[in-house]
């Protein structure tokens, strides 16, 4: 008996008798077999328990499994309601369970859900692939697809079919049998790779690294707040009358911009760039390594070169030679400008007797105080008119002056954590959008940066409209004491930018769930990012930035200070994200299977383009969670060609004379949120813009040019 064997038969045994325990569950009170008996049917997290999760996907395959079933055995000639429609109608049990599971993975974990995602990982893989590579289903679909001509069909139901066709043929179903079972086993592996990757970097970033002071002298130079949230970590520690500073962005970016003790700055910094390459159990290298070479076998196998021409074939971009040019040409405006900011910093170093060179972990503190030379603007001169209260009615408020929409707070909801808000969303005239939860705080819990998903994805189901239930979560400093989470500037943009991929999700619609709001990768920071053009904008600023004490309207001046210093740190901002972005392609561009050095790889790349060593890139390999557990594999060069769309996008509004433009929002909505998901990405561009977007705003708005 092979190895192969001997797991497919252990699978099914622990589906098996764990289906027996689901049936047992079902009838007693797992709110996953239930009508969630909620407001606007939110999942009652109150309710669910962890005991809960596993018996719910097996009954989610079991009745997919169903499904499908029925569609291979309907004996009626394929249509696309009998196949294509019955398809995307179907695994909406098993979503449902996903979508709270997977969501609380990232958000509120614990061990033994940790050890819940070990478990079904490998079974969710192998139930994914059974239904992508069935030969009698992929039959039916190609009958459709073959005969979608014939089918009188309207504009989104053959965009539908065509869209599933190809989804079926770049997910194997067209290989031979013999190499179907190849990736099925690659994909099984991919997904327990990337699970184990972010386990390890969610205990290297929350666990495994802590920077404790005991010497009040060594905290010269943090502001209070700053000094007050070391304190407060300390204590739940019952580290009393220390200081604590953790690898949480909050803590960490603080304590390198004020810090006045070099040796510490370095310290934390290297906490932090070296999480996952520490040589312990929680190293990433092999893990990355490993997924690295799997991914060329499976593009290979699918009849790609490499992984990086697969994924972006589904892209905006095409291909990777269109990416690298693009990212190019903006790495050669970059570097020159980071050059400038190094000579400036260093200037200010010999000024001061330093006697050293610039180096990664002095970047944030001499930045700062460059930016206080030359704007006049210190960060926590702004801080106070930044309360994360007003930032959150703000963004609400400039979504109500751009789309009419509301946002009410509702009490008694059920939550998965106590810090955690819900507001119901509705249109002007009162009528219900949708769901929003914002989830603010960092804790052991939760991993690291700032995110938008969804526990339930708007749609339609026997002719009604399925309302989303959507989610933000940020990791910002925490209230301490009286004084209120005061957010940094990058803080409130970052808030502005969730919320726009909010927005995406409670606007869209659709019929079909294959296209609802389904856009490709580098579209789909586009909704996000152009919110973040309204953050900063005097008009706007006035209604939300005001003192947390006073109630003081921010003053002019220091609106202006704002503006003057938008292209403050540009060089360093841009060049730290284009280089993490040609590693992540690199990595992806490998058109061999072959055992690699990660540390060596990484350094061969940043040699190859250049990257100044006072700048580390963005994420460094162990850290990567983007590109190698969160779904931007060949794909983190996104944001910035969104970029390129939503300064476009946004110049379109100042341009008009009005950053609230009725007409241009509407059109904004409809077509690039609302029915994004309609046709391909420019197409739906270009029917809000009446054109192709130009990179000119992109680089005056970055000083580039």
């Amino acid at each position: 008996m092979n190895k192969k064997t001997v797991i497919l038969m252990a699978i099914t045994l622990i589906f098996l008798g764990a289906c027996k325990n689901s049936n047992k569950q079902k009838e007693t009170d797992n709110p996953f077999f239930l009508v969630y008996n909620t407001p606007f049917e939110v999942p009652p997290f109150d309710k669910i328990d962890t005991s809960h999760y596993m018996p719910a996907f097996l009954e989610g395959m079991k009745r997919h499994n169903a499904e499908i079933d029925s569609i291979i055995n309907n004996a009626a000639e394929p249509n696309f309601e009998n196949t294509i429609l019955a398809y995307d109608k179907s695994g909406k049990f098993l979503a449902n369970v996903s979508n709270v599971f997977f969501n609380l993975t990232e958000s509120s974990s614990n061990e033994r859900m940790q050890a819940i995602a070990s478990e079904i990982n490998p079974l969710l893989s192998v139930h994914g692939d059974e239904i992508i590579m069935n030969e009698k289903l992929f039959k039916k679909i190609k009958t459709v697809f073959d005969k979608r001509n014939e089918m009188n069909l309207d504009a989104q139901q053959m965009r539908v079919v065509e869209k599933y066709f190809r989804d079926f043929e770049r997910m194997g179903a067209n290989l031979p049998k013999e190499k179907q079972e190849e990736l099925k086993k690659i994909n099984s592996e991919l997904s327990t790779l990337g699970l184990d990757f972010g386990k390890n970097l969610l205990a290297e970033t929350n666990k495994n690294f802590q920077l404790i002071i005991d010497k009040k002298e060594n905290l010269e130079g943090l502001p209070q707040g700053a000094i007050d949230g070391a304190s407060t970590a300390a204590k739940e520690k019952k580290l009393d009358g220390k200081w604590l500073f953790t690898l949480d962005k909050p803590s960490l970016i603080p304590f390198l911009q004020y810090a006045k003790n070099r040796e510490l700055r370095e310290k934390l910094y290297r906490g932090y760039f070296m999480k996952g390459n520490n040589g312990n159990k929680f190293d990433n290298k092999e893990i990355v390594a490993k997924i690295a070479k799997l991914r060329v076998k499976k593009a290979q196998l699918l009849g790609f070169d490499n992984y990086a021409s697969y994924v972006i074939d589904d892209n905006m971009a095409k291909t990777p030679e269109a990416v690298n040019q693009f990212l190019m040409k903006l790495w050669k405006a970059a570097l020159p400008v980071a050059k400038k900011e190094v000579v400036e910093m260093q200037k200010i170093i010999d000024k001061e007797g330093g006697k050293f060179k610039l180096q990664p972990w002095d970047w944030w503190y001499y930045a700062e105080k460059v930016r206080k030379e030359k704007y006049d603007l210190d960060e926590n001169e702004m801080k106070p008119y930044f309360s994360l209260s007003n930032v959150r009615d703000g963004m609400f408020l400039t979504a109500n002056k751009l789309y009419g929409i509301t946002f009410e707070k509702l009490k008694d909801m059920p939550v998965y954590n106590p810090d955690v808000e819900v507001y119901e969303a509705k249109e002007s005239n009162g009528n219900h959008i949708g769901v929003l939860y914002l989830d603010y705080f960092p804790r052991e819990s939760k991993r690291g940066g700032a995110w938008c998903t969804s526990f339930r994805n708007a749609g339609w189901e026997n002719g009604k409209k399925i309302t989303p239930v959507v989610s933000i979560v940020c990791n910002f400093t925490k209230p301490n004491g009286e004084i209120p989470s005061l957010l940094t500037w990058d803080e409130t943009n970052t808030l502005f930018h969730e919320f726009g991929h909010g927005l995406h999700a409670l606007f869209t619609d659709g019929k079909y769930s294959r296209t609802a709001g389904n856009v490709p990768r580098d579209y789909v920071e586009l909704p996000s990012q152009v919110m973040e053009n309204w953050a900063g904008e005097a008009e706007v600023l006035r209604s939300y930035a005001k003192h947390y004490k006073t109630g003081e309207i921010i003053p002019e001046k220091l609106i202006e200070k704002i503006q003057k210093s938008g292209q403050f740190n540009q060089g360093f901002e841009t060049v730290e994200y284009i280089a993490a972005s040609l590693l992540d392609l690199d990595y992806h561009n490998l058109n061999e299977s072959k055992d690699i050095n990660v540390e060596e790889f990484e350094k061969t790349a940043m040699a190859k383009i250049g990257l100044i060593p006072e700048i580390l890139p963005r994420y460094r390999t162990t850290y990567f969670s983007h590109i190698w557990d969160g779904g931007y594999s060949a794909g983190y060069y996104v944001y910035l060609w969104a970029a390129v769309l939503d300064a476009d996008a946004f110049n379109a509004f100042k341009t008009s004379g009005d950053i609230y433009n009725k007409d241009l929002a509407s059109k904004f909505r409809k077509n690039c949120l609302q029915e994004c998901g309609d046709d391909e990405g420019m197409v739906q561009y270009k029917k809000f813009r009446g054109q192709e977007p130009s990179i000119e705003p992109l680089l005056k708005r970055r000083g580039l040019k």
